[in-house]
């Protein structure tokens, strides 16, 4: 994905505050060997629909920068707290000889086919939505892809169960403890009461109150 960016020579709280008048946005773009930090510029409103969308996120990006062409990852961003207005974004340079930790969004597939909801009445919850793994920027896949369609009853897909692509691994300490990512089970079913149940006090209480009443 390509973004445009402009350097940005004036800095500061006052500066940010009239670029974001303009409708910019302030930010930076750091990392590499042999370059420095640089304080850029976008458009706003571009920069705002390209956060919305999953693969911005987590794909290598083709930043443009004074005529040159940079890659790079988005590496954060703030958000005004009520307002949608993005308030600054970091990117971080990246090499292709270099490997990158990132975490990727899952996608799961497959739940409403298996046995577990078909047949058991069990429901499938997503305990985790992205997991952290290394590769090549290369090898960066934009998404990982989990299927539930095997899944039973009482059954836990942990994070070495996701399929990594040829060059991906998980970080180390994903790899160690395994965290669970989805599970299937059946909800609780509260016991109803008895029928009558409920009526028994009320038609105790009843005599005595006609004794209160008698008396």
């Amino acid at each position: 994905m390509k973004v445009v960016a402009f350097e940005r020579s004036v800095q500061g709280t006052g500066a940010s505050r009239r670029l974001r008048n303009s409708g910019k946005t302030p930010g930076i773009i750091y990392g590499g060997k042999q370059e420095s930090p640089c304080a850029i510029e976008l458009d706003h409103n571009a920069l705002f629909h390209a956060l919305r969308k999953e693969a911005f996120h987590s794909s290598i990006l083709d930043i443009e920068l004074n005529g040159k062409s940079q890659k790079a990852l988005l590496r954060d961003y703030q958000m005004h707290p009520f307002k949608p207005l993005v308030l600054h974004v970091d990117f971080q340079r990246v090499s292709a000889s270099e490997k990158i930790h990132m975490r990727v969004p899952l996608h799961f597939k497959g739940a409403e086919e298996s046995e577990a909801v078909k047949f058991g009445g069990a429901i499938v919850s997503h305990v985790a939505n992205e997991i952290e793994i290394t590769c090549l920027p290369g090898d960066l896949p934009e998404f990982l892809e989990v299927d539930l369609s095997k899944i039973v009853v009482g059954q836990s897909i942990h994070a070495k169960d996701v399929a990594l692509p040829k060059g991906v691994s998980l970080v180390l300490h994903v790899e160690q403890e395994n965290p669970v990512i989805a599970n299937a089970r059946v909800p609780a079913v509260k016991a109803e009461p008895e029928p009558g149940a409920e009526a028994a006090p009320a038609a105790e209480a009843a005599p005595a109150a006609d004794k209160e009443a008698k008396s």
